[in-house]
């Protein structure tokens, strides 16, 4: 073999070694999905999420990032719990799955830093950028182009084995990788996804209307949620997997068993009040009770008023007569208007049951 060969073969068990699930290798180009991003930006689907806007023209061109650049290695981590989601208890609130652990910045980023160690002892002169979910790359584009999935008409990355519940990161290179092919597999005429969302937020098959997603609404929107939208929240609290839930690639199989099986990473093990808590009991939470509940934890992004908001909108949809008394205490003593709405709304709900 070459000795670019041998660097990327070597690069590829290290990866695994370190813990990783997936690994692949993408030259850094122009994005296949650039124009599509830069369209989809237009539209608006971006909601509140500036931060797209003032990246686009990086995301678009990696040599922005990491001048000289011309490789990534891109690993995937598998999220999926051991655990089975307790979903259907209205008066308990549901976390998205990858927020039941700890913070996968910080865990996928530890174990970048570890794999880039390994990367200067074969090229101690190379030029390198890591990024988990935070940096100014088109991740997708360079997973699909890499190997490790394919977009779903949820526009998450599928991978044909082993689904959707893995997380992606990228160490950028200047120096020359072998390449794997991109991803190749699609969804057919399933259109499960988009029949199951609450919000209608795919608007077409693999166009995702930021604004109406659940995730978007209780983690990135910082103000009121929209109240056409509050009804179908049900109990999520932070974040949602419902169009992956019902996606088969989630289903496991006898040909595929690694579909949706458990990660092995027991930083992502779920933290006690990840597991269908007591809505009454989170809205009774103090701020600095959430602070060190959820220390190193994805929830955090939330902020402490817009957990409480979503918790609120929780228990609005709850049904949950007994839940009346907390929401007029918390509302007592809520200082803090977008809030107080949020409550307001659900105690008007309640009453209406």
């Amino acid at each position: 073999m070459s000795e670019r060969a041998d660097i990327t073969h070597a690069i590829r068990q290290q990866a695994h070694e370190v813990g990783f699930d997936l690994v692949g290798f993408a030259p850094l180009e122009t994005p296949a999905h650039a124009d599509f991003f830069r369209h989809w930006l237009q539209q608006g689907y971006a909601g509140e999420m500036h931060y797209l806007h003032r990246t686009a023209d990086a995301r678009c061109a990696p040599q922005q990032v990491l001048p000289g650049a011309k490789s990534a290695v891109v690993v995937g981590l598998n999220y999926a719990p051991a655990v089975p989601m307790v979903t259907d208890d209205p008066t308990r609130g549901v976390f998205a799955r990858y927020a039941f652990g700890d913070d996968y910045h910080e865990v996928m980023t530890h174990r970048l830093q570890q794999l880039l160690e390994f990367i200067r002892q074969l090229r101690p002169d190379c030029q390198a950028k890591i990024y988990v979910d935070a940096g100014p790359v088109l991740e997708r584009d360079l997973a699909w182009r890499a190997g490790l999935g394919w977009f779903g008409k949820n526009t998450m990355l599928i991978h044909t084995r082993r689904g959707s519940y893995f997380l992606v990161g990228e160490i950028l290179l200047d120096i020359e990788l072998e390449y794997d092919q991109p991803a190749f597999g699609g969804c057919g005429t399933c259109t499960r996804c988009i029949d199951a969302c609450p919000t209608g937020a795919i608007v077409a098959p693999y166009v995702l209307d930021a604004r109406r997603c659940i995730s978007y609404l209780t983690i990135e929107l910082r103000g009121s949620i929209p109240e056409e939208h509050r009804s179908r929240l049900g109990n999520r609290i932070f974040g949602c997997d419902i169009c992956q839930e019902v996606c088969p690639f989630n289903q496991p199989r006898s040909h595929a068993p690694e579909r949706a099986a458990p990660t092995r990473e027991p930083a992502f093990a779920p933290r006690e009040i990840t597991l269908a808590p007591k809505l009454v009991d989170l809205l009774r939470m103090r701020e600095e009770e959430f602070r060190t509940a959820f220390r190193r934890s994805p929830v955090k992004r939330a902020k402490w008023r817009g957990f409480r908001r979503n918790v609120a909108v929780a228990i609005g949809n709850s049904r949950q007569a007994d839940a009346i008394p907390t929401l007029q205490q918390e509302l007592a003593q809520e200082t803090d208007p977008m809030v107080r709405e949020h409550l307001e709304w659900a105690l008007d709900r309640l009453a209406e049951r």
